[in-house]
């Protein structure tokens, strides 16, 4: 397997090219959880992008992040990429890691260690822990971008 990352970069959030292909929509609750959990902890993993001809970057991954706070700076993996396989990218690095299905007891056990003063974050990791206890258990695992899915429903 090929590393395609060439480097990390601090960039102005503002200075980030949006991909006019990004089809992630965000809602509110998914925006406010996102935020409190930037407030409490901080960056805990670099967004995404491509280098243009004209020297900008092109987001891949990271479009919320990069719009809650377009003055903050922020890591930036910058990957050795074209545009198809930026779109490659694009197209599935969420959805593969919203396959990943979901443990309910160690999901429990790993929000019942975890404190928040945020109400959308609360909100966020009791949903998904009520959303994980309603499922049969004799039903196959949910994978966690179907509870998010159900989660955004719920709250819009």
């Amino acid at each position: 397997m090929r590393d395609r990352i060439k480097e990390l970069r601090r960039v102005k959030a503002a200075e980030l090219r949006p991909n006019p292909r990004n089809w992630r929509l965000h809602p509110p609750a998914q925006r406010g959880a996102l935020q409190a959990v930037l407030e409490e902890v901080g960056f805990a993993g670099a967004l995404l992008a491509r280098e243009l001809e004209s020297g900008e970057l092109e987001l891949i991954d990271g479009h919320l992040r990069a719009e809650i706070d377009p003055d903050a700076d922020v890591p930036v993996l910058v990957l050795d990429v074209d545009e198809r396989e930026a779109n490659k990218i694009l197209a599935t690095y969420d959805p593969l890691g919203g396959l990943a299905e979901t443990d309910g007891e160690l999901l429990a056990s790993l929000v019942g260690e975890v404190e928040t003063e945020r109400e959308a974050l609360a909100t966020l990791l009791d949903e998904l822990v009520q959303r994980s206890r309603f499922r049969d258990p004799a039903a196959p695992p949910v994978a966690f971008g179907e509870v998010l899915h159900v989660i955004v429903e719920c709250r819009d």
